[in-house]
């Protein structure tokens, strides 16, 4: 399981390290990840579940291991109310 947070929490700290981003719009697309992951979207690569988080800034349905290239998701972000 990854480390949650919630959208307000997650995006605000988005925009503080990323100057330029709009506060809105990266809810906006961490609201459409969240929906997709609750409608059971998958990895366009592996079919394993989605990191919304991760989808939402990338802009395409990946798994945590496709965005980063990494496997241990255990100190990452994912949004509280899909962390499961």
């Amino acid at each position: 399981m990854m480390v949650s947070i919630s959208i307000n929490e997650f995006a605000k700290s988005y925009v503080k390290t990323n100057k330029g981003e709009s506060l809105q719009e990266i809810k906006k697309k961490l609201d459409a990840a969240v929906e997709n992951k609750k409608s059971g979207a998958a990895c366009i690569s592996f079919g394993s579940p989605i990191w919304a988080i991760g989808s939402a800034i990338v802009g395409w349905n990946g798994c945590f291991t496709c965005i980063t290239s990494e496997t241990d998701s255990s100190e990452d972000y994912e949004i509280d109310v899909v962390n499961f």
